[in-house]
């Protein structure tokens, strides 16, 4: 997608029921990459290779759209299968060696098993420190044994964004600062040059559905990593002859297990194309807008809000006198997707959210005011 495009453009692209406002889950895809996914597998129907030449080139063009949305050299993105994978990669490539690495004790799985499962087989220790993370938090944490801090560039819970340029400064040129950004990748301006690895899914803000996620590994860090995961993609000629293993291909390539799913990262690219054309600045603008309209909703109804980083797209809130699980199924009787996160009710709308979306919380939280005043 070469041109530029308006917001209205953009919102034209998406077509999710009212209501929906569950993108920290899942984000509906656009027409372009619904219809991309489609022609692709249509295409592997004669396979052949001209078919995997395509697809190769596809390939190719996501490596370079997404290593400009990272601020990045092309060499230093590949595409693995999710978000988790790259955090494994990332904490495999650390390992075995001594030392600590910091993860937030509340974050999101996707960001601690790949630690705790390092640690068990003589990788980092895991020491666990509590949210939200901020340079503060991770400085007290600090001692000579720190290797590595592991984030969640926003806390998937809460909604907070993490000042990741302050935690990179705090801790220094010489420990790895690993970024689960998947609840932020597409969406939210983030400091993504504080990153020395990155992971993010496709599957949620970006909105290009599952199967691949893009892995940045940052020139500044490569000679302190091994290729934990490294695969025969990851290595030079894999199938040519010489000794066992091969050298390891230079930049993020040498962390990839296999050769990715061309048709997800191909849905990848399309919907990073579909970002830069729009503007991740108007893309961001348009969700916190939607979530302010949401929250005085909220408020007006008499409801609690939590709000720590309006422009991460993430808050939460609660009723009083309403029990949670019953605010939530009455929200899903009405048509409104959320999540429960205990005792608070998660909402994540997007740019796309509709004005209908609004009226359709405020309307069923108006009608539980009713129901509690008969």
């Amino acid at each position: 997608m070469e041109k530029a495009l308006t917001l209205e453009d953009y919102r034209q692209q998406f077509s999710e029921s009212a209501g929906y406002l569950d993108f920290a889950r899942i984000g509906p895809l656009s027409t372009v990459v619904a219809e991309q996914k489609v022609a692709n597998v249509d295409r592997l129907k004669t396979a052949g290779p001209a078919v995997l030449e395509y697809l190769d080139n596809l390939v190719d063009k996501a490596r370079a759209t997404t290593s400009t949305l990272l601020d990045a050299k092309t060499h230093e993105v590949a595409f693995v299968g999710s978000t988790s994978h790259g955090m494994f990669a990332a904490a495999q490539a650390l390992s075995p060696q001594p030392g600590t690495v910091l993860v937030p004790r509340n974050d999101f799985p996707a960001n601690t098993y790949p630690w705790i499962r390092a640690a068990e087989r003589g990788g980092l220790a895991v020491r666990w420190i509590d949210g939200p993370v901020t340079a503060e938090s991770v400085r007290d944490a600090l001692d000579s044994s720190v290797k590595a801090v592991a984030v969640s560039a926003v806390d998937a819970g809460t909604g907070f964004l993490a000042p990741l340029a302050r935690i990179k400064e705090v801790i220094g040129a010489d420990r790895i600062l690993a970024v689960d950004a998947v609840q932020a990748f597409g969406a939210v301006p983030f400091d993504v040059e504080a990153a020395d690895i990155l992971a993010a899914g496709g599957q949620k803000w970006l909105r290009a559905g599952w199967g691949a996620a893009a892995l940045l590994v940052r020139d500044r860090v490569a000679d302190k990593l091994l290729p934990g995961l490294g695969g025969w993609s990851g290595v030079v000629d894999p199938i040519g002859p010489g000794e066992l293993p091969h050298p390891t291909l230079p930049g993020a390539l040498a962390h990839t297990v296999t050769n990715p799913d061309s048709i997800a990262v191909a849905s990848y690219g399309a919907a990073v194309d579909l970002v830069i054309a729009t503007g991740l600045k108007e893309i961001n603008a348009a969700i916190r807008g939607n979530l302010d309209s949401l929250l005085e909703a909220v408020l007006k109804a008499g409801g609690e809000t939590r709000n720590p980083s309006p422009q991460s797209g993430i808050a939460t809130f609660r009723m009083p006198d309403i029990d949670p699980a019953e605010l939530f199924a009455r929200l899903e009787n009405a048509g409104i997707h959320s999540t429960r996160r205990g005792d608070w009710i998660r909402l994540s709308p997007h740019a796309t959210t509709s004005q209908a979306s609004v009226d359709m919380l405020a309307d069923t939280l108006a009608s539980l005011g009713l129901a509690r005043s008969h």
